[in-house]
């Protein structure tokens, strides 16, 4: 039975990140203290291995495990957009609150403009991880 709770972990978590077979995920700011669930269960549904930061791929999502301390995020999200396919998806990977490396949620809010994105939504990853989705404004028709 523990076989199939871990599936359903797996499936759960791949599922509020948005992955789906064949999409090609980007993994950045790998460091010991990420979830390994959550990078197996994403290598999983998206049936191929995590591309690290040398990938010439076009990118369908961006997995940023970012915490306080690591830098400048506008920097590590203009990054993480360049790869990134028309549609693709950026997730800030960050501890929760109260956990070493905590991002403020504003910070995210702030920072996502600037490097020319816009944040969607906010999930709860896994116990010790949330994510905050961010796209590429639509370039769509103007409203008159």
């Amino acid at each position: 039975m523990v076989a199939a709770d871990d599936a359903g972990r797996s499936s759960d978590i791949a599922g509020k990140l948005g992955i789906e077979p064949g999409m090609v995920v980007q993994e950045l700011g790998w460091d010991s203290d990420v979830d390994e669930a959550v990078r197996d269960a994403v290598e999983e549904r998206c049936g191929d291995e995590l591309l690290d930061e040398d990938a010439v791929d076009v990118i369908d999502v961006v997995l940023l495990w970012f915490r306080e301390g690591d830098g400048d995020l506008v920097d590590a999200l203009v990054d993480a957009r360049g790869p990134l396919a028309d549609n693709g998806v950026v997730w800030v990977l960050t501890p929760k609150t109260g956990r070493p490396g905590h991002l403020e949620p504003s910070e995210i809010a702030e920072a996502a403009p600037t490097a020319g994105l816009s944040q969607t939504s906010n999930v709860s990853v896994t116990d010790e991880w949330a994510g905050a989705r961010l796209v590429a404004p639509k370039q769509g028709k103007s409203k008159r």
